[in-house]
């Protein structure tokens, strides 16, 4: 729709600039005034596009490198482009830091207070093995005392959600 608006415009302008070519004055203001409302749209057009790159990359860090449906639904390809080459680039810096590949930067974004934390299930999860072994069968309204390493994705995705200290 803007696309068009700003076509529609570009070729009214091309009409106008050969007329003031050929002498017509008259269309200076006309012609000035067509090109600052395509400049604005471009101006808009950038911004809304870059709000949504900045909301893709916070997705990332907040919720991991799979793209949940219903938000992969409604991008397009290039931004689904985008955020592949973004997780890429996150995981190899990740591993150039960390050549263990152990480190995730994602996970713990904020220095925690505990190592570990009581954490509810909000849905079912099935058993979640730790990197230590620990398994913990994840059953919906089931509580569990965790390291928050291990936890943190799952609370990011919705799974897992704190409980507040008594």
């Amino acid at each position: 729709m803007v696309f068009e608006e700003m076509k529609t415009l570009y070729q009214s302008n091309q009409v106008d600039v050969k007329a003031a070519i050929e002498g017509d004055t008259e269309l200076h203001t006309v012609i000035q005034a067509r090109h600052l409302s395509i400049q604005r749209n471009k101006r808009c057009l950038t911004a809304y596009l870059y709000n949504r790159l900045v909301r893709l990359k916070q997705l990332r860090w907040k919720a991991g490198s799979v793209l949940p449906a219903e938000v992969r639904t409604n991008l397009s390809e290039q931004e689904i482009e985008w955020f592949q080459n973004y997780n890429q680039i996150l995981a190899k810096y990740m591993l150039n830091v960390d050549s263990d590949g152990m480190l995730d930067l994602t996970l713990n974004t904020q220095p925690p207070k505990h190592i570990y934390a009581r954490v509810r299930c909000v849905k079912h999860y099935g058993i979640f093995e730790t990197e230590d072994g620990n398994q913990f069968n994840l059953c919906e309204d089931s509580e569990h005392y965790m390291l928050r390493y291990d936890c943190q994705q799952l609370i990011n995705q919705g799974v897992l959600k704190y409980v507040p200290n008594e």
